[in-house]
């Protein structure tokens, strides 16, 4: 029996939707990454992207477990000397409500230019209102 070779033209993708009020981040973050790389079709090849289309709602009532929407904080440089940044997890909820979940997801996927192809499949808004609506969108339990 020879190893089917799948042809990244010929993949069908679908689109999914997923409710991340009141879940906990990391356990929606998982379920997205495992679509967007297609790990749940029987297909799955590492090396092509397989992975369906993942709109995700209500990225701004995400849920931390314990402490963690007092103490997490996220991290980045400006690229000047003295340039780092600390950034907490209430404050981006309030400037930018979609980046902590985006953030868990691009952690858990590829680090190449696969990863980054893959992420582009991923659609994340704030509230309950997305912009994919023409899409026949099928919904994910988490």
């Amino acid at each position: 029996m020879k190893t089917p070779v799948v042809n990244p033209n010929a993949v069908e993708r679908k689109w999914k939707i997923i409710d991340a009020e009141g879940k906990p981040l990391g356990r929606v973050a998982s379920k997205i990454a495992h679509l967007l790389m297609g790990k749940h079709k029987a297909l799955y090849a590492p090396n092509i992207d397989v992975g369906d289309y993942v709109v995700v709602i209500n990225a701004a009532k995400v849920a931390l477990t314990g402490k963690k929407a007092e103490t997490k904080q996220y991290f980045h440089h400006t690229g000047n000397i003295g340039g780092e940044r600390w950034i907490s997890f209430k404050q981006y909820l309030n400037h930018r409500p979609e980046y902590p979940l985006e953030h868990a997801v691009w952690g858990m996927l590829p680090h190449k230019a696969l990863g980054h192809k893959m992420f582009k499949k991923l659609k994340v808004y704030a509230g309950a209102e997305h912009k994919e609506t023409d899409k026949k969108l099928e919904p994910v339990a988490i």
